[in-house]
């Protein structure tokens, strides 16, 4: 199910800068696969000729039949296959039996491994040279730490759990939201982003707006015990809580004491009722 596109909004409202831009229009950026077409289109339009021309030659390498796949699914919107049909790409004639769910990105322009990497790798294996162990390797905080922009934005689409676990909380917006974009995050990542108390409020405010996240009791548990979730999104999600968790919120010292007192008298009410 396509849910909120928060990178794509950053494009629309203007908010990337050029090398953001120009990333995305290169197929560099691996968003979902919604969202990377949908900003590949948006880019067609750029106010600088070398994006418009590399979103240009970007959608015309993406292959043909995973793109007639991904318009065949139901929740693609009709303009974007209106745009494909002006081209001349439409969904399958027979649409599939079972439609692409998948978002994994249609195109990724990220280079492959070099010969002479690979070769270098052959080299030490076949001379016994093993890998640095973990507590040898640079850890994820001091790595992401050296990065720069455009750096972080592809790690936040390509990077592993522990480096989404930091970039979550990336003092910079776009980074941080462009995580949630990450064709790569689980449910159980975004139960734990909801839990965070050192996340912004936009992710807690894009997490909520996930129709297919929020189909996730713990998701929807974790934000509304989140004392950095809006009040008025907090107290809607508490008439989800089961018994046991309504118990604990209405003891939390740590959420907004309106929230605890609309607790604890639902848990009056549930006992008077009994």
């Amino acid at each position: 199910m396509i849910g909120p596109t928060p990178l794509l909004d950053c494009f629309r409202r203007g908010e990337m800068p050029r090398e953001a831009r120009l990333l995305a229009a290169q197929g560099a950026l691996t968003p979902r696969a919604y969202e990377q077409l949908a900003i590949l289109v948006f880019l067609l339009d750029d106010r600088d000729g070398e994006i418009r021309l590399a979103a240009e030659q970007t959608l015309a390498r993406i292959p043909v039949e995973p793109l007639q796949a991904f318009l065949a699914r139901p929740d693609v919107p009709l303009d974007l296959r209106e745009f494909f049909g002006d081209r001349g790409i439409f969904p399958p004639e027979i649409p599939p039996i079972a439609p692409l769910e998948s978002d994994d990105p249609l195109i990724d322009t990220e280079p492959p491994e070099s010969p002479a990497d690979l070769e270098a790798k052959d080299t030490a294996a076949a001379a016994g040279i093993e890998e640095p162990q973990n507590e040898e390797r640079e850890s994820a905080v001091l790595r992401v730490a050296k990065m720069g922009f455009s750096e972080r934005l592809k790690a936040a689409m390509k990077g592993s759990r522990e480096i989404r676990a930091i970039l979550i909380r990336d003092p910079n917006r776009l980074i941080s939201t462009s995580v949630l974009s990450s064709p790569k995050v689980t449910e159980s990542e975004v139960e734990s982003f909801a839990r965070m108390g050192s996340v912004s409020e936009d992710i807690l405010r894009i997490i909520s707006l996930n129709r297919a996240w929020m189909r996730n009791y713990g998701i929807a548990a974790a934000l509304t015990r989140n004392p950095k979730t809006p009040l008025a999104m907090s107290m809607k999600l508490m008439s989800r809580l089961n018994e046991r968790d309504l118990n604990m919120l209405s003891t939390d010292r740590n959420v907004p004491d309106p929230l605890r007192i609309a607790a604890r008298r639902k848990v009056v009410a549930g006992v008077s009722r009994r």
